[in-house]
C-alpha cells in the first residue's frame, strides 16, 4: 500500500543535502524552504516567477520591466548580437545602446518562450505500454502515445506544445508555451565587460564579469506588456540572505544507475573531450589563415573552449571516489528497498543489471552515432538546411505524432531553413572538414560511412567541393526549395543536398540500430526504476533537468577552493580594476590580453561608486541552461542574473555536492551603475527600477 505522500516526502528529506534540488513548479518543497529560511513560495508567487521567466535558444532570460523589456546573458544572447551587427557596426566589440525605442534592432530569427501551462498525462502514457510484450514495445508505445497527446493540443490557444518526459520516465507532461518572434536588441555592453577574463577566468571565482544583455519583446509593432515581470530590488542584498532562481537547466544525470555514471567515466567522457580538442585544433588552423578567418574562428573557439572546460570538470567529479561512493550508497538503498517488495522487485529487480549489460555492447556504436549526429547538428548549418530539406516534404505527410520529434512544429522548421545569419563558405568549409576527418580517424578509411559520405575524396577536398558547389547558403534558394515539392528537392543536383539524401538514410539506420540495442533497454528499465523510486520516495526527490522551467534555492554563501581559501560573497567594481592593472593594464598582452577594458571604462573610471557589488557567489543549485536565468529575493525582486558555476561543482551534473556547488551572478546593482554611468542610460534605470 502506497503510503501518503506528505509522509513520504517527510521520510526521505533527509536524503537531499543543504539546497539541493532543481524543482518544477509544480511540485516546489515549499515547507522545507520555509521550515529552513521563514519564506514560503505560495501558488501565486510562483506563477508570477513562471510569467516572467522566458526560454531563450539554449538558454533562460526574464521580464523585467511593463513594457516587455527582457533580460539574459551576454553569452546567451551573443548569436542575436552578432547576428544585427556589420563590419561597419560590430557589437559584439563595441556594446549597443538604443537611445530611443525606434532605435532597437529586430534580430531576425530569434524566438523566445513563456510557459504557460502544463499537463500531466502520466497514467495515459504509462497505460499504452503496459500491455506491450517486449521492452522495445513498450518504450514505442509510450513514445507515439506521448506523442499522440502532444498533437492534439499542439496550436490550441496559440500555444506550442512540447512532450516532457521527468523522472527517466517516472512521469510523462505536456508543457504548453506562448512563443514570441519579434525581439529587439536594446542593450549590450562591451564584450570585454561581459566576458572579462575570457577562458582564463571561466568556471572560476571570484570573477568580474558584466554578462548581460537588454532585449525588448514587441507585439503588433507595440512593445509587449507581460502578465509578470520582476522589478530590479529596492533592498540591497548581503551575505547570507535567501536567494530563488528560475530557469531551464539543460540535462543532469543524478537519477541514472551507477553502472551509467562508470562508463560517462571511462568511456563517452573521455570521448567527447578528445573530440572538442580535434575541433578546437581545425577552428585554430582556419582562425589562422586571415584576419576574417580569426575573428569567425574566435566565436567557434569560445563555445569548444568551454564545452572541453565543464567535460573535463565533469569527468574529474566522477573520478571521485567519494562521490562515487554517494552514487553507490543511494543506489544500494533503492536496491533494498526493491527486494523487500515482491511486487517492486518482479518489476524493477533485474533493472540495475539489464542496463549494465546493454552498456557494454560494441563502444563502436556510440561513436558511429556521434560522428554521423554530429555531421546533421548545429554545428554545421549547411548540412543542417540540407537535411532539413531533403526530409521536409516527406515529413510534413505524415501526421504530427508519426513524424520526427524536430519535424512536429512546422513553423519552427521553417525558421531553421529560413533563417537570414549569414554563412561564410570558409567558415562552413572548416566545420565540414573537421567533422569529415574526425570520421575518418576514428572509423577507418575502409568503413563503409566512411566510403559513403567522403566519396574517395580527403575530408579537406570533400568538404570544399560541397560547400563552394553548393546554393544553401543563399536563403533565396533555400525558400525555392521549401515552397517546392519533394520531387524538385531529390532530383536538384545541389552537393549539398545530394550529401543529405546520402547522410539522411545512413543517420536514420544507425539510429535506430541504437535504439533498437541502447536505448530503448536503457529507457525501458530507467522508467521501472523510476516506478520503483516513486513508490519508496514518492514525489520528494526532484527530476533530472531536461531545459524545462524549475527553481532551485540557496543563499549567497562562498566556498573552500580547496587550497582552504575562502572568496568573499561579492566582487565589486574595485576589483574589477584592480584585476584589470594587476595584469598589466591595457598596454599587457600576458594570457592574450584577456583582462582589458575598452577605453571609455577607463575614462569613467571616476563616476563609479567603486564599493558597488559587480559579481555574487550563491549556492543555488544550477547547471548550463541557467544561464541568464534571473535571480530573485523573497519579495521576488531582481537581485543578479546567473552566468556561471564553479570548477570544482561540475561534478554536479552528476552528483550534487553541498560543499562545491557553486553558482556566480552578475549584481543587479552593478548593471544598474554600468547603465547610469557608463552607458548613459537613465531611460533603462528609471523602467527597470521606477526612478
Amino acid at each position: 500500500m502506497r503510503l501518503p505522500l506528505l509522509a513520504l516526502c517527510l521520510a526521505c528529506l533527509p536524503a537531499l543535502q543543504a539546497d539541493e534540488g532543481m524543482w518544477t513548479f509544480d511540485n516546489v518543497p515549499a515547507a522545507r524552504i520555509k521550515a529552513k529560511y521563514g519564506f514560503e513560495p505560495t501558488v501565486p508567487w510562483l506563477k508570477r516567477l513562471q510569467l516572467a521567466t522566458l526560454r531563450f535558444p539554449g538558454g533562460t532570460g526574464s521580464f523585467v520591466s511593463a513594457d516587455g523589456l527582457v533580460i539574459t546573458n551576454h553569452h546567451v544572447g551573443r548569436g542575436g548580437i552578432a547576428q544585427v551587427s556589420s563590419a561597419q557596426a560590430d557589437y559584439i566589440q563595441d556594446g549597443f545602446m538604443a537611445a530611443t525605442r525606434e532605435q532597437e534592432v529586430k534580430v531576425p530569427g530569434l524566438t523566445l518562450e513563456m510557459l504557460v501551462d502544463t499537463r500531466n498525462v502520466t497514467e495515459a502514457v504509462l497505460a499504452a505500454g503496459r500491455s506491450a510484450h517486449s521492452e522495445a514495445a513498450a518504450v514505442k508505445a509510450r513514445k507515439d502515445a506521448h506523442a499522440k497527446l502532444v498533437a492534439e493540443s499542439q496550436g490550441k490557444d496559440g500555444l506550442v506544445s512540447q512532450a516532457v518526459i521527468l523522472y527517466q520516465g517516472g512521469e510523462y507532461w505536456i508543457y504548453r508555451y506562448r512563443r514570441f518572434s519579434d525581439v529587439r536588441l536594446v542593450m549590450a555592453p562591451e564584450e570585454k565587460l561581459a566576458d572579462f577574463g575570457h577562458d582564463a577566468d571561466n568556471y572560476s571565482y571570484p570573477r568580474y564579469s558584466l554578462d548581460f544583455t537588454l532585449f525588448r519583446i514587441y507585439e503588433n509593432g507595440q512593445p509587449y506588456h507581460p502578465e509578470a515581470y520582476l522589478p530590479f530590488a529596492s533592498t540591497p542584498l548581503k551575505n547570507g540572505d535567501v536567494t530563488l532562481i528560475s530557469g531551464h537547466p539543460g540535462s543532469t544525470f543524478r537519477q541514472w544507475t551507477v553502472a551509467q555514471m562508470k562508463e560517462a567515466r571511462d568511456f563517452t567522457l573521455p570521448w567527447s573531450i578528445r573530440s572538442v580538442q580535434r575541433q578546437e585544433r581545425a577552428m585554430a588552423a582556419y582562425g589562422r589563415t586571415s584576419a576574417e578567418a580569426h575573428r569567425l574562428a574566435t566565436e567557434e573557439l569560445k563555445g569548444l573552449a568551454n564545452a572541453r572546460k565543464r567535460n573535463i570538470a565533469r569527468l574529474k567529479g566522477l573520478q571521485s571516489q567519494a562521490a562515487m561512493e554517494k552514487a553507490e550508497k543511494a543506489e544500494a538503498e533503492l536496491k533494498t528497498a526493491v527486494a523487500k517488495d515482491p511486487a517492486l522487485a518482479k518489476v524493477a529487480g533485474e533493472s540495475w543489471a539489464r542496463i549494465e549489460k546493454v552498456l557494454e555492447a560494441d563502444r563502436r556504436l556510440y561513436v558511429e552515432n556521434s560522428l554521423l549526429t554530429t555531421l546533421g547538428s548545429s554545428r554545421q548549418p549547411l548540412v543542417g538546411f540540407a537535411l532539413d530539406l531533403v526530409r521536409f516534404h516527406g515529413e510534413r505527410a505524415l501526421p504530427l505524432d508519426r513524424r520526427l520529434a524536430s519535424f512536429r512544429d512546422e513553423a519552427a522548421v521553417r525558421r531553421r531553413i529560413e533563417s537570414p545569419k549569414p554563412l561564410d563558405a570558409g567558415l562552413e568549409t572548416a566545420r565540414l572538414a573537421s567533422a569529415l576527418a574526425e570520421l575518418q580517424e576514428e572509423l577507418g578509411s575502409h568503413h563503409a560511412l566512411v566510403k559513403a559520405l567522403l566519396n574517395g575524396q580527403s575530408a579537406e577536398a570533400r568538404a570544399q567541393s560541397l560547400v563552394e558547389g553548393s546554393r544553401l547558403r543563399d536563403l533565396a534558394f533555400r525558400k525555392a526549395l521549401l515552397e517546392g515539392s519533394a520531387d524538385s528537392v531529390n532530383a536538384n543536383a545541389d552537393p549539398l543536398l545530394a550529401f543529405a539524401r546520402t547522410l539522411d538514410p545512413l543517420l536514420r539506420a544507425n539510429q535506430a540500430r541504437m535504439e533498437r540495442e541502447v536505448t530503448d533497454v536503457v529507457n525501458e528499465h530507467a522508467t521501472r526504476l523510476a516506478e520503483a523510486r516513486f513508490k519508496v520516495f514518492g514525489k520528494a526527490q526532484y527530476p533530472d533537468a531536461t531545459f524545462t522551467l524549475r527553481l532551485s534555492y540557496g543563499t549567497v554563501e562562498t566556498y573552500d577552493n580547496g587550497v582552504g581559501a575562502k572568496a568573499q560573497p561579492f566582487t565589486t567594481f574595485a576589483g574589477l580594476y584592480d584585476r584589470h592593472w594587476g595584469w598589466g593594464g591595457n598596454a599587457s598582452e600576458a594570457e592574450g590580453g584577456q583582462w582589458k577594458l575598452p577605453q571609455r571604462w577607463l575614462d569613467r573610471r571616476d563616476r563609479l561608486d567603486l564599493a558597488t557589488p559587480f559579481n555574487f557567489i550563491y549556492s543555488c543549485d544550477t547547471v548550463g541552461g541557467n544561464s541568464g536565468s534571473p535571480v530573485v529575493n523573497p519579495a521576488g525582486e531582481f537581485v543578479g542574473i546567473n552566468f556561471d558555476s564553479v570548477y570544482e561543482g561540475q561534478g554536479g551534473y552528476y552528483i550534487y555536492d553541498a560543499d562545491t556547488k557553486r553558482a556566480v551572478a552578475a549584481d543587479a546593482r552593478a548593471i544598474l551603475e554600468t547603465l547610469r554611468k557608463i552607458a548613459d542610460a537613465p531611460h533603462l534605470v528609471k523602467e527597470l527600477t521606477g526612478k
